[in-house]
């Protein structure tokens, strides 16, 4: 009988160790998600399954360009993957369809259709101290920074960055931010 205690405590402190790490993996170093919708296309398409990197903002700022995921303000369980454009501090604005930082013209890879609703970033905008600007590379589809009901995102609402897409097969691998 003891043999049988033994052998079953065993068990429950293994499944117990599982569960600690996995909560540990998905709480501080990285989570699963899924694309829904064409706001990133080309880089990102709807259905793509990816793996969200939890932890390099705990050791160094976001940059222009990386994908990030964070949450919608309005509807639980909801959360929108986009591109980072404008850094704190900076001035961004949308001129006839093109994005401007600090008045210069942005050289971008990303996004390069003609914006035909510059949104909230018509007039000037400038970042506070710790405010991100984020687009959709899929520009005239995605609701991003220039709407009022997503605006500007703050640090403490970055939950991570893209970092490797799982699915579909033929597509795996680590997501280039530039």
């Amino acid at each position: 009988m003891k043999e049988i205690i033994k052998e079953l405590a065993g068990w429950l402190l293994y499944i117990v160790l599982i569960i600690a790490l996995t909560w540990t993996v998905v709480t501080f170093v990285g989570q699963r998600t899924e694309v829904s919708g064409s706001s990133m296309e080309t880089t990102l398409s709807d259905k793509d399954q990816l793996i969200v990197d939890k932890m390099t903002y705990r050791f160094r700022d976001p940059k222009r360009y990386d994908i990030v995921v964070f949450p919608y303000q309005y509807q639980d369980n909801t959360y929108y993957i986009k591109r980072i454009i404008g850094l704190p501090g900076e001035t961004v604005q949308i001129l006839s369809g093109m994005v401007y930082i600090d008045g210069m013209r942005l050289d971008e890879h990303y996004g390069n259709e003609v914006m035909e609703n510059p949104g909230i970033a018509e007039e000037p905008l400038t970042l506070g101290e710790d405010e991100y600007f984020v687009l959709g590379d899929n520009r005239n589809n995605s609701s991003d920074s220039r709407a009022s009901d997503v605006g500007l995102i703050h640090r403490k609402d970055l939950i991570g960055r893209a970092w490797i897409r799982v699915w579909p097969l033929s597509q795996i691998g680590v997501i280039h931010h530039e």
